[in-house]
C-alpha cells in the first residue's frame, strides 16, 4: 500500500459528533504538538487513536509509539480496547498483526504502531533505542515532565510520504511532519501541559516558548459525545464532588492550591489500576470516627480505609468504606471489612472516646486487635510526613477513590483548606502512619525554658 489510504479503507457509516470533527481539523493542523483536554468519556483517546493510525496508514513502512505512564494501564485501556474499537468502527477493512511479546501492531503497508509504558525501564529503554515519525502521550497527566522530554527525542524518523496526483499530474512525495499528540483529564494550574499549552511557557525555565504556534489544544467534554454514552453516566459526573465536576465533567484546569501537600499528578502517577498485585506483609484498617449515635444521620461520616503494605515496600489504599452511622453500623463495616481483608488490625483514634471506640469494634467482632491512637497533633501536621511518600512514589490507590482524594488534595502546609472534616483522609494517615511506624514522629516535649544564672546580693555576706 502506498500514498493515501483507498477510500474504500474507512467506515462511511460512522460518523464524529459536531465537536469531534471540530477535535479533528485540530488534530490535522499546522501545529507540531496537539492536545485534546477535557472531561471523562469525551472520545479524547478514541479520536488520537484514529489519528495515529491514519497516519500510518499515509506512509508505508513508518513506525509511531502510543506512550502511557504504565504498561499494564496502556495494555488494558488502548490495546485491548480503545485500539480494536478504532479498528471496527473506522477501519473495518483494514487487517492488523498485534505483537504481544514486543506490542506493537502491524498494518498492510509495513508501518508499525508501538504501545509502551515509561514505568518499566527495560521495555522503556528499547522503545527509546527507536525512532518514530508519530508520538501520542495518553493520560498524559500521568507522565512526569521529563519522561515527556526524554521520548520526543526519539521523534526522527524521516518518512516519505507519496500523495496521488490529480488532474493527470504525476504522484509527488513529500516528507512527513512529526507529530505529537497529548491527551488528559485536566489537573491543577501547576501541571506542565497547562503551562506549556494554555500559558506558552516553558515548563522548567518558565520564558516564553520561542515558537507557541507549534502547540495547539481543544477542550473537549463529556457532553460533546452524548450520542456514545449511556443515559445515566452524565448523572454519575454531576453527582461528584466541586472539584472533580470541575474536572471530569467540566474539562477545567483548577487553580493551584498554595503550598498543597498532595497533588492529582503523585496519586495520578502511582496509580494501579490493572495487573496483579505484589504480596502484602501487612493489612491494616484505619477508622476515623466522628463520635455520632445511632440515630444521628447529619453527623461527619465515619472514615474506613483499607491499606496494605507490599513486600515492595509500598503501601496499597484497597478500598474506601467510609460511611455516614452511628457505632452499631460503622462497627460492622470496619469489621467486616477486616475479615474481607484478611486484616492484621484496625487502627483507630480514640479522641471520640476511646474506650467507646474498641468497645464497638469488640461487640462487632469478638478479639478484634485493635489498636487505639490519639491526636495529639493538627491534621495538616500529621498529613505531613505522608505527603513526603506519596512525592516518592509509595503510596498507590488501587482504583479511584475521588472523595479521599479530593480531601487530601485539600490539605496545605497552613492547614486544611477542605469544606468538610477530612474523615476519609484522616483514617488513611493512621492507617499509613501504621504501616511505615516511625515516619510520624512523636511530639517532641518541649524543652524546659533557660534560665540564665544570676547573683543574689545579701546584705552583710559581702556580695
Amino acid at each position: 500500500m502506498t500514498g493515501l489510504p483507498p477510500a474504500n479503507i474507512h467506515n462511511t457509516n460512522f460518523s464524529f459528533t459536531e465537536k469531534q470533527e471540530e477535535a479533528l481539523d485540530v488534530l490535522s493542523g499546522e501545529a507540531q504538538h496537539a492536545l485534546l483536554a477535557g472531561g471523562s468519556r469525551s472520545g479524547k483517546s478514541f479520536l488520537l487513536v484514529r489519528q495515529v493510525v491514519l497516519r500510518a496508514l499515509k506512509a508505508k513502512n513508518s513506525r509511531h509509539v502510543i506512550f502511557r505512564y504504565r504498561f499494564n494501564a496502556i495494555k488494558a485501556s488502548i490495546v485491548n480496547d480503545t485500539f480494536p474499537k478504532v479498528m471496527r468502527l473506522v477501519f473495518p477493512f483494514v487487517h492488523y498483526d498485534l505483537n504481544k511479546t514486543d506490542w506493537f501492531v502491524t498494518l498492510p503497508n509495513g508501518s508499525e504502531i508501538w504501545f509502551a509504558g515509561l514505568d518499566d525501564k527495560e521495555r522503556a529503554e528499547k522503545i527509546l533505542g527507536m525512532e518514530f515519525v508519530t508520538i501520542f502521550f495518553n493520560e498524559a497527566s500521568q507522565i512526569p515532565y521529563q519522561s515527556i522530554m526524554l521520548a520526543l527525542t526519539r521523534l526522527a524518523q524521516l518518512v516519505v510520504q507519496l500523495i496521488p496526483g490529480k488532474n493527470g499530474k504525476p504522484d509527488e512525495e513529500i516528507e512527513m511532519v512529526p507529530r505529537v499528540f497529548y491527551d488528559l483529564n485536566p489537573t491543577s494550574k501547576a501541571h506542565w501541559s497547562y503551562r506549556l499549552f494554555i500559558l506558552k511557557i516553558d515548563p522548567d525555565s518558565k520564558l516564553a516558548l520561542a515558537n507557541p504556534q507549534n502547540y495547539t489544544w481543544m477542550r473537549i467534554n463529556p457532553k460533546d459525545n452524548l450520542a456514545n454514552l449511556t443515559s445515566t453516566y452524565m448523572d454519575t459526573l454531576n453527582a461528584m464532588s466541586a472539584r472533580n465536576k470541575l474536572r471530569f465533567l467540566e474539562g477545567e484546569f483548577c487553580e493551584t492550591m498554595a503550598n498543597a501537600l498532595f497533588t492529582y499528578e503523585n496519586i495520578e502517577t502511582y496509580r494501579h489500576l490493572k495487573g496483579e498485585l505484589p504480596d502484602f506483609v501487612r493489612v491494616v484498617v484505619g477508622v476515623d470516627p466522628s463520635g455520632a449515635a445511632d440515630a444521628d444521620s447529619s453527623a461527619d461520616a465515619i472514615g474506613i480505609v483499607v491499606v496494605a503494605l507490599g513486600v515492595d515496600g509500598r503501601a496499597y489504599v484497597l478500598e474506601d468504606c467510609t460511611v455516614t452511622a452511628g457505632p452499631t453500623v460503622w462497627g460492622r463495616v470496619a469489621t467486616t471489612a477486616f475479615d474481607r481483608h484478611q486484616a492484621d488490625c484496625i487502627v483507630a483514634e480514640r479522641n471520640f472516646g476511646g474506650a467507646m471506640v474498641e468497645h464497638v469494634i469488640q461487640t462487632s467482632r469478638p478479639r478484634t486487635p485493635c489498636k487505639m491512637v490519639t491526636a495529639s497533633r493538627g491534621k495538616h501536621i500529621r498529613a505531613e510526613p505522608i505527603s513526603a511518600l506519596y512525592e516518592e512514589g509509595k503510596i498507590i490507590h488501587v482504583g479511584n477513590f475521588p472523595e479521599l482524594e479530593e480531601e487530601l488534595t485539600s490539605f496545605s502546609t497552613t492547614g486544611y483548606m477542605g469544606d468538610s472534616s477530612p474523615n476519609i483522609a484522616d483514617a488513611l494517615v493512621w492507617a499509613l502512619a501504621e504501616l511505615f511506624q516511625g515516619i510520624v514522629a512523636p511530639r517532641k516535649k518541649k524543652p524546659e525554658p533557660f534560665i540564665p544564672p544570676f547573683r543574689v546580693s545579701v546584705p552583710g555576706l559581702g556580695y
